[in-house]
C-alpha cells in the first residue's frame, strides 16, 4: 500500500514550486489546474493531464495522468488559495502556432497588464466574443499564473495564446492595431470593429502609453465622475461590441 504523500515529499515540493514560480512553469512547458470542474474542461479540450493531486476522502478524475494521494494537511500548504479545491493537476501546455496571427480577425492584446484576475476575465471575454486569439506582451502577468487560470473558468483551454514582443509585430500581420484610451478618441460605437483588428488594452493603473504602435484610439464614454473602467470590463465591453458588429454584417457603424 502506497502511503500519502507528505510535505517534504519531492513529488509535492516540485507542484509546490510549479504554482509559484513562472520560470518553472515555462521550463518544465506545464501549468497547474485546481478543481476538477476546470480540471475537466483542460482534458475536454485536448490538453494532457501529467498528474492529479488529490487530498484525503477525495476520487481522482477519469481523465488519466498519475495520481498522487496527499497526506491530510498537504494540500492547504501547498495550494495558493485559503480555501482550496481537494484536487489539483498538472497539465501539459498545449503549443500553439504563432502563426495564427496571420490568419486572425481579432485578437485581444494584454499590453502590461498585470493582475491575474483581469487577464483571466479577459480571456474569457475574448473567447466569449469570437476572438480568434489572446496576445500578450513583455511585462503583462503569465498567463500560466494558476490565478489566471482560475480567472479564465476554462478559457485558456480553448482559446490560443500568442505571445508578441510588441504590439507592433501585429500591423505586420494585417491587422490594425486599435488601442484603448479614456478620452480624446473615437467612441467605441462609432469605429467600425469589422475589419481585421488588434483591440490593444494596457496596464491598469496607467493604461496604454502615448507612443504605443497603434493605428487608431477608441474610448468608452462614460457619465458623471467615473474617469475609466476597470481594463477587464472595458475589455468586456469592447469585445462584444466587436461582435455585435460583425452579426450585424455591415462594414458601417450602426447606433447601438
Amino acid at each position: 500500500m502506497t502511503l500519502p504523500l507528505a510535505l517534504s515529499n519531492q513529488r509535492v515540493q516540485r507542484l509546490r514550486r510549479l504554482i509559484g514560480r513562472r520560470d518553472e512553469r515555462r521550463m518544465e512547458g506545464v501549468l497547474v489546474v485546481e478543481g476538477a470542474v476546470l480540471i475537466l474542461e483542460a482534458a475536454e479540450a485536448g490538453w494532457e493531464i501529467e498528474s492529479q493531486f488529490v487530498a484525503p476522502g477525495t476520487d481522482p478524475l477519469e481523465v488519466g495522468g498519475e495520481i498522487l494521494k496527499l497526506a491530510e494537511g498537504v494540500l492547504e500548504r501547498v495550494a495558493s488559495t485559503d480555501s482550496p479545491q481537494p484536487i489539483l493537476a498538472v497539465v501539459r501546455r498545449r503549443a500553439v502556432d504563432p502563426g495564427i496571427i496571420g490568419s486572425a480577425d481579432f485578437v485581444v492584446v494584454a499590453d502590461g497588464v498585470s493582475d491575474p484576475g483581469n487577464l483571466g476575465t479577459m480571456l474569457r471575454s475574448a473567447e466569449g466574443s469570437g476572438a480568434d486569439a489572446l496576445v500578450v506582451t513583455p511585462g503583462t502577468v503569465d498567463y500560466t499564473n494558476p490565478k489566471v487560470v482560475r480567472a479564465s473558468a476554462g478559457s485558456i483551454f480553448r482559446l490560443p495564446v500568442v505571445e508578441v514582443s510588441d504590439v507592433s509585430e501585429l500591423a505586420l500581420s494585417g491587422l490594425v492595431p486599435i488601442g484603448t484610451s479614456s478620452h480624446g478618441a473615437t467612441a467605441y460605437t462609432d469605429l467600425d470593429m469589422t475589419r481585421r483588428i488588434a483591440l490593444v488594452l494596457g496596464n491598469e493603473p496607467r493604461g496604454l502609453s502615448a507612443d504605443t504602435n497603434v493605428a487608431e484610439w477608441v474610448t468608452i464614454p462614460l457619465q458623471g465622475q467615473v474617469e475609466s473602467l476597470n481594463v477587464a470590463m472595458a475589455c468586456a465591453v469592447l469585445c462584444f461590441e466587436v461582435a455585435r458588429q460583425r452579426r450585424s454584417g455591415s462594414d458601417t457603424v450602426a447606433s447601438p
